[in-house]
Order: C-alpha cells, then structure tokens, then sequence
C-alpha cells in the first residue's frame, strides 16, 4: 500500500515547523472551509458533473469536469486514501479550467459510494485503511480500462489526442497501471507522493509502466524519499533502460501528502511546482 501509515507523523512534523495545526486544520475542515487553490491564467468555462461509469464490479461514482466547448484530452485521476472529495473535485476543474476533460474518480466503489472520508483528509488513518485493502493490481487494470473506456465515449474527449492519468498517495501505482492497462491509449502519467510504485515482483507498477510508451512524471515527498532512499534509483534505472522519458524529483521539505489543499502538510508553493511540472508534461504528450 503506500505511505498513509506516516500521515498521523507528518502532520506532528508540520505542527512543529510553525504552520497550520492538527486541531486549526480539523476546525476548518469541519466547517466546510477548504484552503483555495490559486486561479488559472485565461482560464477557460467548464461543465461539471456528477456521473456514474458501468464497470466489471458494478457502478463507479465520479466527477467529470471538462471545457464547456470544442474538445480536449482526456484525464484520469486517482485519489489519494481519502478518496472523491471537495478538494479532488477542485484540482480537477482546476486542471479543466486549463484545457482538459477530467475524470475524477472514487476508487472505492466496490465498498463504498463517496464521500469514504466523513472528515476529509482530516480523517483518521485507520478509518480508511480498510477501504485501500480492497483494492490491487487486478481492481486496477480493471478500473482503468472502463474509465479510459467511458472517457472516449464523451463528445468533449478528443479520440485524436492521447489522455492523462495521474495519482496521489495510492494513487501513483494506479496512475502507473492505467497507462500499462491502456498503451495505445494514455500517453502521460503524472505520480504525486506516489506509494508502493516500486517493488521487488515482476508485476511491480514501475516496471509495468515502463512497457508502455508514456512520458511520466514521478514527483517524490522527501520524508517519502528518506524510508525508500532507492526507489528513484530504480526507477530512473528502468525508466532509462525503456528509453522511457521521465522526470524524477524528490521535492526537498514536502512531507508525504503536500499536494491536496485539504492535507494537513499541503504546502502550496510545493504543490504549485508539481501543478506547473503536470501542466508541461501534458503540453508535451497530449499535444
């Protein structure tokens, strides 16, 4: 699985350094407020959506989000443990504001219909550890396939462009199979504090993603970076010997989690780094 466990530590972590406490960041979550993420240049209009996508083990809840006229790549994006919530559903229109249609999805379905997380990314470990247990390679050959699959029947997807996929936490090695369960298909994968992307079996995320012809973009926490030192070795190491184009990065003083505006060690010039990294990895593959 990936590395939530640490989560309860890192937030002690980031109490420490001065920034929002355990208890400020559990008011304002309870009281619906959500840190705002920064407004698009030029954004353009979008439509969302709450949908529902038909797969093998029955019926997905997601949000779709995409621009309001003409066509545009597609985007499948993988929660982190905390699953389909406000502050996915805010990066996703974010990233359609830009120019993109975009899936967001809630992994758990099988067990649970979102929100899986009553309290958001305030939420204790153990209360969706569970859910993330559910979950493994076949689910998410499975999922992926049906979400690729419902994306290229939207009129606002372009069929002509190859799409997106990214993940955070859990989401990383989710991201990685969709583009080793989809080749043809997904042309960029993007992993933010990724966990489990790097094992030591045959079926392990990395080398599976490597077989495809993705570009990727692979950004790794630092306390992420500390308890698995090797794993941007190795991945760089199979990503070169695949003459897969990669951009590895261990961001120095994000804690695992840093990305979402509702994590308690979201740190925004950090997470505005990794947002400006994903947009030029989709500039360059899904042009």
């Amino acid at each position: 699985m990936c590395d939530q466990d640490h989560f309860d530590d890192d937030t002690l972590d980031y109490e420490a350094r001065g920034l929002v406490t355990r208890r400020q960041f559990g008011a304002l979550i309870g009281a619906g407020i959500a840190m705002a993420l920064p407004q698009v240049v030029n954004a353009v209009a979008v439509i969302e959506a709450e949908v529902s996508i038909t797969t093998p083990d029955g019926t997905c809840d997601a949000y779709f989000v995409h621009p309001a006229t003409g066509t545009a790549p597609g985007v499948v994006v993988w929660p982190d443990i905390f699953g389909l919530r406000g502050a996915m559903r805010q990066m996703g229109k974010r990233l359609a504001e830009t120019g993109y249609s975009v899936l967001v999805v809630n992994p758990f379905y099988r067990t649970q219909k979102s929100p899986t997380a009553v309290k958001g990314a305030a939420t204790p470990i153990a209360d969706v550890v569970p859910l993330a247990r559910t979950l493994n390679e076949q689910t998410h050959m499975t999922d992926a396939r049906a979400f690729v699959a419902w994306l290229d029947q939207q009129p606002s997807v372009a069929r002509n462009r190859k799409m997106g996929t990214q993940g955070y936490c859990m989401g990383g090695p989710m991201a990685f199979r969709t583009a080793a369960a989809m080749p043809d298909r997904v042309g960029a994968v993007a992993s933010f504090h990724g966990g489990g992307l790097v094992t030591d079996q045959p079926n392990s995320p990395h080398v599976q993603a490597s077989k495809t012809q993705a570009q990727f973009l692979v950004a790794i926490a630092a306390n992420d970076d500390q308890r698995s030192p090797n794993d941007k070795t190795a991945l760089r190491a199979t990503f070169d010997a695949a003459k897969r184009p990669a951009e590895i990065e261990v961001y120095t003083d994000a804690a695992h989690g840093w990305c979402p505006p509702d994590s308690g060690v979201y740190n925004e010039p950090l997470a505005e780094r990794a947002w400006s990294r994903l947009l030029a990895l989709y500039g360059k593959a899904l042009a």
